[in-house]
């Protein structure tokens, strides 16, 4: 072909980047081209940290394309419109992107289809958020898994794909002179959505930085160090996972290095500790594919009869961060000031929503894809399930975290805790998770009392699965 352009969508980047590497592979000239999609200022779930991450990410992605002799086009609007228009303004014979795995993402590329073939132009779409996608990994029945180790061992059985090479400035677009772009927004504000997070640096480069540093030694103490949220034991790119900014194989041949070079059983294990949450990644993302259920409901579907609670006060107080359970209201606080969470809190906080609160996982689910920078709705409701009890685990929803022990385990000298509580500063260690066990200090403090009691919810929480349980 003479002409492709490749549409960038949750792959902002120039490395191992497939739709990409096909483009320069089979195309004299590439036109990259990104749209900004209405769905970015008025969708559901459109939060400003993310809309913060990926307008940097652009501005990054940009950049580096200069460098390499190639304009990146920007269109703001609908791609169904959009799209057909750039390939009769460039010539282009066909539109190379990579795929999206969301419900509502196959109905558009149908759309995008039928209006580019009416003009002559092709549609193709790649393979290169996930290694094994959809129904590639399957049950000896051929069913989709619904357990998580098996599919992991299925998963580690096959060959790693080696990454896709770097776009080279061997294809430079010739676009025609009509060719412009649209601005992008400054920020998430002039969308509607007031950024008040600080949010960590988007761009292909500063995740290759992370991917650099996480391998250079903190893999080898991620099997211990990823439960304390005091320590920075994660790698920290789940958003750059997200928003396709590094790509997959570049995190696996990583890895794969960084194992080679282990040291003893410990920092083996840890490798594997980490590639396994890269596979729950792949994992729920099938999930969402295969039981696009999920989305509107329970994983089983007896769970959507749960008798939830409606207490707004409740929901309001666990979104601010004033429950009374300082593991709690630490994460929601830092949650809302950085758009990100420890997974670890992430657990703890989910199932505080539900088994103590007992409301609803989805407003939970809500709130965090409005709140995360790294907000995936297929990892952010696999998450939720798995803490809510409704998910693909086998019989979860007898597992019930208790906030303070919790707690006291992962955040024992409440380094945490004081970080986002200034108010219980003055609590010694002892008492840091457990404050109301000093009723004066507690008062003094001005800290929130307990909203509920955990001793007394976790009955009532086991009570209502029980209902539906029959």
């Amino acid at each position: 072909m003479k002409t492709v352009i490749h549409w960038f969508r949750r792959d902002l980047r120039v490395s191992d980047n497939v739709a990409l590497a096909e483009a320069a592979r089979r195309a004299e000239n590439v036109i990259p081209v990104f749209i900004f999609e209405d769905a970015f200022r008025t969708g559901p779930d459109v939060g400003a940290a993310r809309l913060a991450f990926l307008l940097q990410s652009v501005e990054a992605l940009r950049k580096n394309l200069a460098e390499l002799g190639h304009t990146l086009v920007v269109r703001c609007g609908k791609s169904e419109e959009i799209l057909p228009a750039l390939a009769q303004e460039t010539g282009a014979q066909c539109v190379f992107a990579n795929k999206r795995y969301e419900p509502y993402a196959p109905r558009r590329d149908e759309r995008i289809t039928g209006a580019l073939l009416k003009i002559g132009v092709g549609f193709e779409l790649f393979k290169d958020a996930v290694v094994w996608e959809e129904q590639e990994i399957l049950t000896q029945a051929g069913k989709p898994y619904t357990v998580f180790t098996p599919y992991s061992k299925a998963w580690k059985a096959r060959a790693m794909p080696p990454p896709k090479p770097r776009f080279k400035t061997s294809n430079i677009q010739h676009p025609t002179p009509n060719t412009q772009s649209d601005a992008l927004p400054a920020t998430p504000g002039e969308c509607g959505h007031p950024l008040t997070q600080q949010i960590p640096a988007g761009g292909e480069r500063a995740a290759l930085e992370l991917l650099r540093k996480f391998m250079a030694r903190p893999v080898y103490e991620y099997g211990t160090s990823r439960n304390f949220p005091a320590v920075a034991g994660g790698s920290n790119l789940s958003p750059h996972l997200r928003a396709g900014t590094i790509g997959i194989r570049t995190v696996l041949a990583a890895l794969k290095k960084a194992r080679d070079k282990a040291a003893g059983a410990e920092a083996i294990k840890s490798c594997e500790t980490f590639l396994n949450e890269l596979i729950w990644r792949e994992f729920y993302a099938q999930v969402l594919h295969n039981f696009p259920h999920v989305t509107k409901g329970a994983f089983r579907p007896e769970y959507d009869r749960l008798q939830w609670s409606d207490n707004q006060e409740h929901f309001a107080a666990w979104c601010a961060g004033r429950t009374g359970y300082p593991i709690v209201d630490a994460a929601m606080r830092c949650l809302n000031a950085t758009g990100t969470m420890h997974n670890r809190l992430r657990m703890i906080v989910a199932m505080f929503l539900t088994k103590d609160l007992l409301i609803n996982w989805q407003w939970g689910e809500r709130y965090f894809m409005k709140q995360l920078v790294d907000g995936d709705l297929a990892a952010n409701n696999g998450g939720w399930q798995w803490s809510a009890g409704t998910g693909t685990d086998a019989a979860p929803y007898f597992r019930i975290f208790n906030p303070v022990s919790q707690a006291e385990k992962f955040d024992a000298g409440g380094n945490f805790v004081r970080r986002w509580i200034p108010e219980l500063k003055d609590f010694p260690d002892d008492l840091i998770q457990q404050p109301w066990e000093n009723p004066l200090l507690l008062a003094k403090s001005k800290y929130a009392p307990r909203i509920v009691l955990h001793e007394e919810q976790r009955g009532k929480c086991l009570a209502m699965f029980k209902a539906v349980k029959g």
